[in-house]
């Protein structure tokens, strides 16, 4: 049990860490590149499809956390751009992160605020289906 749990918090430290090192993006600044249609920028909402079909950044994409792994090669086209990372709250955000960063992805954000700071501000937001 002690083991277990010793386990547990060293990944969430390694999760909060890595987390710490992505530089943020702020939702403004984010709006901002995504009206000027900057095509560096890809935008990653790692949360659930149910979760995403209920509302999401304009543009987003969407892939689990708990599915990245076996789904990188559909990002493989974007690994010379700039990925914006986002949750509901920020911990998958921070596996999704660690994850990319171990696959060799550079250009890596995390949207400050996640997602619940994304609404909070009432910036846009989309419902259609995840893709």
């Amino acid at each position: 049990m002690i083991k277990a749990l010793v386990t547990a918090f060293a990944v969430l430290l390694s999760v909060v860490a890595f987390a710490g090192e992505a530089p943020g993006i702020g939702g403004d600044a984010l709006l901002a590149r995504m009206a000027g249609g900057d095509e560096a920028l890809v935008v990653l909402d790692v949360r659930t499809p149910k979760e995403f079909a209920e509302g999401h950044v304009p543009g987003a994409i969407n892939i689990s956390h708990d599915e990245l792994e076996a789904r990188l090669l559909e990002l493989e086209a974007d690994r010379d751009r700039d990925v914006v990372v986002y949750c509901r709250s920020g911990k998958r955000t921070g596996l999704a992160l660690d994850m990319l960063e171990k696959a060799g992805f550079k250009r890596l954000y995390h949207l400050e605020g996640d997602y619940l700071g994304w609404t909070a501000a009432s910036r846009p937001v989309e419902t259609a289906p995840a893709r």
